[in-house]
């Protein structure tokens, strides 16, 4: 029989420590003719074909003026091999830093957008935008992916995810269950 945690009170501020959404992710980005990348933690699939994906990016960031003219940009999955570069580019502005240059990192052409993807991450996803009626209000993009580029191996990477704090949670290993859906639920 399954035990009953107790609970206390928690800061309703700190619930992103519980509920981030997925792993963390190397948004990048091109307007007239300058680079850039973002760390992100804020996003969710919201359709599969579709294949949407919902990204909150503040109105604060480089990033979100140079995605909101653009109207693309790419998802780039990194590993927790990178998780100090992920952490540095979080940590400065693309509109002082050519973060390409100053973390080392590769820009390869994309095929559908304009932005460039990041060699060293294990997947990219290049997406336009394809709805963008919260973004005044929330900040909040839906972008269709058009085009996905993703390793062979490993076939379930170790990815970062962001509970606050400063901390970091692995992606653990793969526990498969498969047998217990329904054929037509899997996906």
């Amino acid at each position: 029989m399954t035990r009953h945690p107790v609970k206390h009170d928690f800061p309703p501020s700190r619930v992103r420590r519980f509920l981030e959404p997925g792993p963390i992710v190397l948004v990048s980005s091109r307007w007239q003719g300058k680079t850039n990348i973002m760390t992100l933690g804020w996003h969710t699939v919201l359709e599969f074909t579709p294949s949407l994906v919902g990204l909150m990016i503040s109105a604060g960031n480089h990033s979100f003026h140079m995605i909101r003219a653009s109207r693309e940009c790419v998802i780039n999955l990194p590993t927790t091999e990178l998780v100090d570069t992920v952490v540095g580019i979080g940590n400065c502005s693309g509109a002082q830093v050519d973060k390409f240059a100053t973390f080392g990192l590769t820009a390869e052409p994309a095929d559908a957008v304009g932005a460039p993807l990041i060699a060293e991450c294990h997947a990219a996803f290049e997406c336009r935008l394809f709805d963008d009626l919260m973004v005044d209000r929330y900040n909040f993009f839906v972008f269709e992916v058009v085009k996905a580029h993703v390793a062979a191996k490993p076939e379930h990477p170790e990815t970062l995810h962001y509970t606050g704090d400063g901390v970091f949670l692995r992606s653990g290993a793969p526990l498969d269950k498969r047998a217990l859906f329904r054929p037509e639920m899997l996906g």
